[in-house]
């Protein structure tokens, strides 16, 4: 008796196991067969060059020279982490740009976002297309028309300063915007704010999600525009704040081309355009160091993983989801 109960419970304990039908597997095949150009990209654009740079890094391979490659094991990543000072200076290049830029930038779509949202502004149609358009606009031309603008002789930004303002900026002891080491942050923060229309319209996005009904009943209550913003506007646009950080972190480990259109990759002035982006172009295709241009990219890779991971483990203590306990 006993036997046939543990046989009986054995049976019920165990599930079922599922046999697809013969729509189901036409289904599954279909399905394959429509994304397969995806998975085809994905495999022979991302993941084969992916494996084929960490294959890379661990060679001795000269572009100019490619007869000469030879297999060197991990020496490139020891000159890359313990031998080149560079590696270390160029990251801390990009750090520092990073924690000027990135709140600025932040701060100033959101500021953008909210005069947008507000019913006192007019024709706010025409003023996010305004505000939108420059990101159209191909970033090599901008930098350019950048360049004549802040030109410390001619640019109009100096000759405004100085005619309306009173302030001497142009001539020997000008304002030199681009070839001063103390304010090329700066002017590189200025020149991504005129791009900044798409994190503001992703953020405006977000504050027109927020339900009006939280601002009435704040009102009812006695709240203030600044407590409105702090108690609510803020926690409910945490998430898409969230996004815009993650973007803007990975984007800025990966600045390149406004500092190579500028100076043409040469650090100017005084190395503090000499981002780890740049520096992986240089090696790998200015001496065409490929192996320890590889190893530069990978350790980019590295550390956007790194900053990627430690912004999601943060966001549990800042980022509101309205669907959570």
């Amino acid at each position: 008796m006993a036997t046939i109960t543990s046989d009986a419970t054995s049976q019920v304990s165990e599930p079922k196991k599922h046999k697809r039908g013969r729509i189901e597997r036409d289904q599954i095949k279909w399905g394959l067969f429509f994304i397969s150009p995806w998975i085809i990209g994905i495999i022979v654009f991302y993941l084969i060059p992916f494996v084929a740079s960490f294959g890379f890094s661990l060679f001795r391979f000269n572009l100019a020279n490619p007869d000469a490659t030879e297999f060197i094991g991990l020496e490139n990543w020891q000159r890359a982490l313990f031998e080149d000072p560079n590696t270390y200076q160029s990251f801390g290049v990009t750090f520092l740009f990073a924690f000027i830029s990135l709140p600025i930038g932040l701060g100033f779509a959101i500021l953008l976002a909210l005069l947008m949202n507000t019913k006192a502004v007019r024709g706010k149609a025409l003023f996010r297309t305004m505000f939108f358009m420059p990101t159209m606009i191909p970033l090599v031309a901008a930098v350019l028309i950048w360049t004549g603008v802040l030109n410390e002789q001619t640019g109009w930004f100096n000759l405004l300063l100085e005619n309306i303002f009173g302030i001497q900026a142009t001539g020997p002891s000008g304002i030199r915007w681009l070839a001063n080491p103390n304010l090329i942050y700066l002017t590189l923060t200025f020149i991504g704010l005129w791009a900044v229309g798409n994190t503001m319209m992703i953020t405006l996005a977000g504050l027109q999600s927020i339900p009006t009904e939280m601002y009435e009943a704040a009102e009812i209550d006695g709240a203030g525009w600044t407590r409105q913003l702090i108690s609510i506007t803020i926690p409910m646009l945490s998430p898409v704040l969230f996004y815009n950080l993650v973007l803007g972190t990975i984007g800025l480990m990966q600045y390149f081309l406004v500092p190579f259109v500028l100076n043409g990759g040469s650090g100017f002035p005084d190395g503090r355009t000499n981002f780890v982006g740049i520096y992986f172009f240089n090696q790998a295709f200015r001496f065409f160091n490929m192996g320890y241009g590889a190893v530069i990219a990978w350790l980019i890779f590295i550390v956007s993983l790194v900053l990627t991971i430690v912004l999601f483990g943060s966001a549990r203590y800042w980022v509101y989801y309205a669907g959570e306990e």
